[in-house]
């Protein structure tokens, strides 16, 4: 596909996007837009079905997006907020209010060629590229916020008691705040987009590791979900993986390393 509608230069991508209930929970409230120029993940929260309508909401308005030719930071805001509107109609009177998770990537409008990163909670989006790990998003938690204040270390956040509390949200009434990050789109890059579900099982080392060894973005989908089920499945766990091929004339032919 062109970068953008007014450049020569063309990208190269494959992706794959896969979602799985887990072990423990009944319902699947995550979502997934995997639809160029956009790839998100939401995860829903709040009581019987409402997280599955507030992640459903969002990825739907994120959807059309898809195919358009530039995404703006203020169209993602714009379908944001629309999705808000959405939750609350959808949703109705719910005891624990209804919202969501939303993190994913976009082709930017940037001259050179860039993704725009965007998020709200505490799913992520990471990248792999040339052996090494990186976590782009930053948590908006109530962990995170410790670890940033010097109050807990990594460590203990992961058996924090109010480990699953987020800060931010898309929903519950109020206007969506996203971060936003603009990242370099680069032969040889591999993106990964998860929900916590996946993060809540495997930790970077193990993430870094399956990233590293399977040779598709379809492959090292199937396999981060299928380790997180197999090692707890306590959450729904949801992925996207992106490689990037070809930038240009500039083309690589092996994705891990």
């Amino acid at each position: 596909m062109r970068y953008r509608s007014d450049s020569d230069v063309e990208i190269e991508l494959s992706w794959f996007a896969l979602t799985d209930a887990g072990r423990r929970r009944d319902t699947n409230q995550d979502s997934y837009v995997a639809t160029p120029p956009i790839f998100a993940v939401a995860d829903g929260m709040g009581g019987h079905s409402a997280g599955e309508i507030a992640s459903a909401a969002v990825v739907r308005r994120l959807a059309d997006l898809g195919g358009s030719t530039s995404v703006s930071e203020q169209d993602i805001d714009e379908m944001l907020g629309d999705a808000v509107d959405d939750i609350e109609l959808d949703a109705g009177e719910t005891e624990l209010g209804a919202g969501t998770t939303v993190t994913g990537v976009c082709i930017s409008q940037e001259d050179e060629p860039t993704w725009k990163v965007f998020n709200i909670g505490d799913s992520r989006v990471y990248q792999y590229f040339k052996g090494a790990l990186s976590q782009i998003t930053v948590d908006h938690s109530v962990v995170q916020h410790l670890i940033d204040t010097g109050a807990i270390t990594e460590e203990e956040a992961e058996v924090h008691p109010h480990a699953n509390v987020i800060t931010r949200a898309v929903g519950f009434n109020e206007a969506p705040i996203p971060d936003y990050t603009s990242l370099a789109l680069i032969p040889g890059q591999r993106l990964l987009i998860c929900s916590d579900g996946l993060t809540k099982e495997l930790t970077d080392i193990g993430i870094q590791h399956f990233l590293a060894t399977q040779p598709t973005a379809e492959e090292a989908a199937r396999t981060l979900v299928r380790q997180a089920v197999d090692n707890a499945g306590r959450d729904n766990v949801t992925v996207i993986v992106i490689d990037v091929h070809a930038v240009g004339d500039d083309r690589t032919e092996e994705i891990t390393m």
